[in-house]
């Protein structure tokens, strides 16, 4: 298992990670199995965003003699009211609800605390202007919660979270079909037939621009929805009219900006080692761009894709590293140290760039890497 850095937390947390769809099922069995495969195969992250109580107990139960090995991701203001789940922005049942939490899990922490399922500009402002950001703020200064998170499907709202300051881990949904959409807020959007019927052309630039604010900032993106609910491994479901296999999902979304984790959805143990069969998948196994290349509704003619198949390059530049720390530094009127830094230790420069248009002859894309190469020489000097 590989390990990486949430951020600027100062977790170092598996890339795989796990979802808490299946910690329910088989009368919530299955809880305990998916945490033993878990501690088996080095995963240490996981999200619980579910209020059920009795898989809120469960996941306690699994976790009983074993806290220290993993990393909990949980909601605040996800409780259950009536035998059913509701997102409640009520201080007293929000207050309420984490105790309950707490209890269940058994546990006197929680690693990040997310702020839970924030979609519209509204509702953040509720909870940055009501009671709700000084009470997770509150819980972080007791200790209750290390790091301070929020979940969202809308980058316009993510983005308005993290530049506040308070927001430390992002749980943002990452696929190369939502990529692709623009910010609203209701999130079957997403997944609605209608919203592909007219042909995408490359990502949503306010999506672009949510993952490399992330990277500048030091906020953590651990992933939901990598298959996009299992659609995208199914060529009949799929908005993008063709399959991709699970290790293709996985490579595109941990080749994003700031993303730290893929928190998958495990319906069952043999789920997971679909999951968990990355680390050990080949680079061709992990390849997403000519199957994207050959998407028949979905076009990302001119986008880098940082999938490297513009190499090797004769002067041995890491073409996909110079354009990543390109694009994070365009849109700031000052280049940020912390990329200036990165862009500084990488062994080739894109001054050494010789202009041969050998790169471009690869790219499944069409990018323009030349005219990319030459940006980078102009704004970082080398």
């Amino acid at each position: 298992m590989k390990y990486r850095e949430l951020g600027n937390t100062g977790l170092k947390v598996s890339e795989i990670g796990m979802g808490c769809e299946g910690f329910g099922e088989n009368r919530c069995e299955n809880a305990h199995l998916l945490f033993d495969m878990a501690e088996k195969n080095g995963i240490n992250y996981f999200d619980l965003y579910t209020s059920n109580p009795e898989i809120r107990a469960s996941v306690g139960k699994a976790l009983a003699g074993r806290r220290e090995k993993f990393l909990i991701q949980s909601h605040i203001c996800s409780i259950w009211q009536n035998g059913q789940y509701k997102r409640s922005r009520n201080i007293e049942e929000v207050r309420a609800g984490f105790e309950e939490m707490m209890s269940l899990l058994q546990v006197d922490f929680i690693d990040v605390g997310m702020i839970h399922y924030v979609d519209s500009l509204s509702d953040w402002e509720e909870i940055a202007r009501g009671p709700i950001l000084p009470y997770v703020l509150e819980l972080k200064r007791c200790g209750k919660i290390r790091h301070i998170g929020l979940s969202s499907h809308n980058p316009q709202v993510a983005l308005e979270a993290v530049r506040s300051g308070h927001i430390e881990v992002l749980m943002f949904s990452v696929n190369p079909c939502y990529d692709l959409q623009p910010a609203g807020e209701d999130v079957e959007d997403l997944w609605k037939e209608e919203s592909y019927r007219t042909p995408l052309v490359n990502m949503n630039p306010e999506r672009q621009e949510l993952y490399e604010e992330c990277q500048r900032r030091g906020v953590g993106i651990t992933v939901m929805k990598a298959f996009g609910g299992g659609d995208l491994l199914d060529e009949k479901l799929s908005p993008a009219g063709k399959a991709l296999t699970v290790c293709q999902c996985l490579h595109y979304a941990l080749t994003r900006p700031a993303v730290t984790s893929i928190l998958v959805g495990a319906h069952s143990v043999e789920q997971l080692q679909k999951s968990l069969a990355y680390e050990t998948a080949s680079e061709e196994e992990k390849d997403y761009a000519l199957a994207f290349s050959s998407f028949p509704n979905i076009s990302w003619h001119g986008h880098c894709m940082y999938c490297s198949h513009c190499a090797p390059c004769p002067k041995a530049i890491d073409v996909a590293s110079v354009t990543k720390f390109l694009n994070l530094a365009k849109v700031q009127r000052e280049v940020p140290e912390t990329v200036r830094e990165h862009y500084e230790v990488l062994p080739h420069h894109a001054g050494e760039c010789i202009q041969c248009g050998a790169c471009e002859t690869r790219c499944p894309f069409g990018v323009e890497i030349r005219k990319n190469m030459a940006e980078a020489m102009a704004i970082f000097g080398k």
